[in-house]
């Protein structure tokens, strides 16, 4: 038998903090819910953190740092990377390195950091457990950010960071309001495990689950399911196409409030020279799709008429 390669070493700090939050959601919050009193500011306060964290993640990390979509003022790149450090996953620098491995290797078993193909567990969470060499960076595809002093500071100082948005911006919004431990548990531990698990469900779910109808060259899929679960990331098929635009939901219609955020913004001067790809290039995109479903419905019925003669 060929002998197995040994399985790469535990990631001790993302498994410990996975370990310790999802423990403590499932053990000390419905105690905590069964026991005290929360009242609606806590939820409230949950809820718009819960909005910073994910817009920061997907405005500020994805659209604006990873594929540079979009320019931004100052004061608008402090709120990404503030409340980017509270949704706790990792800083620009190594975000957005590790994201742009994934669309110049997507679906590659080897070399992209969250391969579908190599499992939903595996791309939605598994591959942040262990040391594996295909999420290795050495930070040669984001020279541009190395030279971002405020991308480079909010790597320095990460970890203080993080941990201070997590607990200590919770615990004095809940000191203000006389419930700290409500804060805490609402605003800090479910925010917490709710922000990261929808921001992994890009990586999986939304490699599985949905239509293609931009392209069938990689395993990416639009959702409008996912989209409202995802601030507008579920356009995910549309996005592995066309990465540089600052939209995912190119129709009006379409659930992206990342993209009303960007837009809205761009009219008080906030945010600047925001990249759209033409619409002709979308609706040639779609045509072409179209015109390979066709293609293979025709090549399948050939295939099943064969079947049927014999």
């Amino acid at each position: 038998m060929p002998i197995q390669p040994p399985s790469p070493p535990y990631n001790l700090p993302a498994l410990i903090m996975f370990t310790v939050s999802t423990g403590l959601l499932l053990t000390a919050f419905p105690w905590y819910l069964l026991t005290h009193a929360i009242g609606a500011g806590a939820w409230i306060a949950g809820l718009v953190l819960l909005y910073a964290c994910g817009l920061s993640i997907t405005g500020g990390y994805h659209r604006l740092w990873a594929h540079r979509a979009y320019q931004a003022h100052w004061s608008l790149k402090i709120f990404y990377l503030l409340f980017g450090a509270m949704a706790f996953q990792n800083s620009v620098l190594v975000w957005a390195s590790t994201h742009r491995i994934h669309h110049a290797n997507v679906d590659d078993v080897d070399h992209d950091p969250y391969s579908i193909n190599r499992g939903l567990w595996y791309a939605h969470i598994g591959w942040m457990l262990r040391d594996y060499p295909s999420a290795k960076t050495d930070f040669a595809n984001a020279r541009d950010l190395s030279d971002d002093r405020l991308v480079m500071l909010q790597h320095r100082y990460y970890l203080p960071l993080a941990l201070f948005m997590n607990i200590g911006v919770p615990m004095l919004i809940g000191l203000a309001a006389g419930d700290v431990w409500g804060y805490l548990m609402v605003a800090g531990l479910l925010r917490l495990v709710v922000n990261h698990h929808v921001t992994f469900l890009i990586n999986s779910l939304a490699h599985y689950w949905g239509r293609r109808p931009y392209t069938i060259e990689n395993t990416a899929r639009d959702n409008d399911i996912l989209a409202f679960l995802t601030y507008g990331e579920g356009y995910h098929n549309y996005h592995h196409l066309f990465q540089w635009d600052y939209r995912n939901g190119v129709r009006w219609w379409q659930f992206d409030p990342t993209k009303w955020l960007i837009a809205g913004l761009s009219y008080v001067g906030i945010t600047r020279e925001l990249r759209r790809v033409p619409e002709f290039r979308i609706q040639r995109a779609m045509v072409q799709r179209q015109f390979e479903a066709v293609r293979e419905r025709m090549t399948r019925c050939k295939h099943e008429g064969r079947l049927a003669a014999v």
